[in-house]
């Protein structure tokens, strides 16, 4: 059997700390190697033994954790992923850490519905297992075995792919899809876009609240505009519209427009959003006018769904090993037969260009 992947929690609050024990404790491949109440004692633990992953607050006294982060990254490189507060400070803070080489963010348990509390504990041990195959230490760890779970059924049914999408027209859109390393994936991806490129939807996983402030650090940074999608946003041209966390994003069409519904529902593929959801929605309303783009992130989320974009005459795209932090989804859709081209990262936008040419 394969050792599970030990972590160090490090939270200044006592009960975040012993929460978070409990639920990754509760997962038979994560073991808790310790706890430290600040950078401090998390930096005097590190001298003794080193973590496969490590969980870090992003707000602590003595030292913050984007202040630790950065000596960590600089000194020592492992896998860390962001515990936050939904605080507007919080998720500037994480968004930044993103930057600073953090392999993701979660948002700190909290009391709530069941479904809640098992939606946030299969997100926290989900991450801290995206983590720990992250590129970063260039882990070779195989596919971890994942449970059953929900398809893009639940939100949009599988039906015969509607004749109309199929036509070819003049207007073309891109859909993407990405998890772990996604952030820093996209940025790259939409700085090469120029102001008049064909209007892009975008699902990353992401926590609810964060994906504003990721929206709005991408539109500082991009010569198009990126906003975080609200309902029946329409898709233009120059414009990248991202999932709002913890919401599935659709692709919709009426007439020539293309826009968005935001819409509630179960977990699809273990995410909400999901790239499942929002590639089927492309299939059946865009088939030969769409580009799909999957890239790095762990599991398995819009392989299929790619598959149906691929069967109703979509261009798909799909990320390479080399340049993913995780191989997982990119590989995922390869092997399910619904990719044309396998590319670096560094070329997929002008690759998406031509293709909408």
């Amino acid at each position: 059997m394969n050792k599970p992947i030990r972590v160090l929690i490090v939270d200044d609050s006592a009960v975040v700390r012993q929460t978070m024990s409990e639920i990754l404790s509760s997962d038979p491949e994560i073991e808790v190697m310790a706890t430290a109440n600040d950078p401090f004692a998390a930096a005097a633990r590190l001298k003794e033994e080193i973590p496969d992953v490590i969980t870090l607050d992003v707000e602590m006294p003595r030292m913050d954790g984007l202040t630790f982060l950065q000596k960590i990254m600089s000194q020592h490189p492992l896998p860390v992923v962001m515990c936050s507060s939904l605080t507007g400070d919080g998720s500037a803070s994480a968004m930044k850490a993103l930057e600073c080489g953090a392999v993701d963010i979660i948002t700190k348990p909290r009391v709530g519905t069941k479904q809640f509390l098992e939606e946030s504990k299969m997100r926290i041990c989900d991450s801290v297992k995206a983590a720990a195959q992250a590129r970063l230490r260039r882990l070779n760890q195989p596919s971890i075995k994942r449970s059953p779970k929900l398809t893009a059924d639940v939100v949009l049914p599988n039906r015969a792919v509607n004749s109309k999408a199929m036509l070819q027209t003049t207007e073309k859109v891109v859909v993407v899809g990405a998890s772990t390393g996604g952030t820093e994936a996209l940025r790259v991806f939409l700085e090469m876009f120029p102001e008049d490129s064909p209007g892009i939807v975008i699902v990353q996983h992401m926590p609810e609240h964060f994906t504003s402030a990721f929206s709005a650090r991408l539109d500082s940074i991009c010569r198009i505009t990126v906003k975080e999608a609200e309902n029946n946003d329409t898709v233009v041209r120059g414009r990248a519209l991202i999932a709002p966390g913890n919401h599935h994003l659709l692709l919709k069409r009426s007439g020539a427009r293309y826009y968005v519904e935001i819409k509630d529902g179960p977990l699809v593929s273990r995410h909400r959003p999901s790239v499942d959801v929002l590639f089927r929605s492309a299939a059946r309303y865009a088939g030969k006018n769409a580009v799909g783009v999957i890239m790095t992130g762990m599991g398995d989320d819009g392989a299929r769904s790619m598959k149906e974009m691929y069967d109703a005459g979509a261009i798909t795209i799909a990320q390479d090993e080399a340049t993913c932090v995780v191989f997982g989804m990119p590989a995922e859709a390869i092997k399910h037969g619904g990719v044309h081209k396998t590319m670096p990262l560094e070329r997929i936008a002008q690759e998406v260009l031509r293709q909408c040419d």
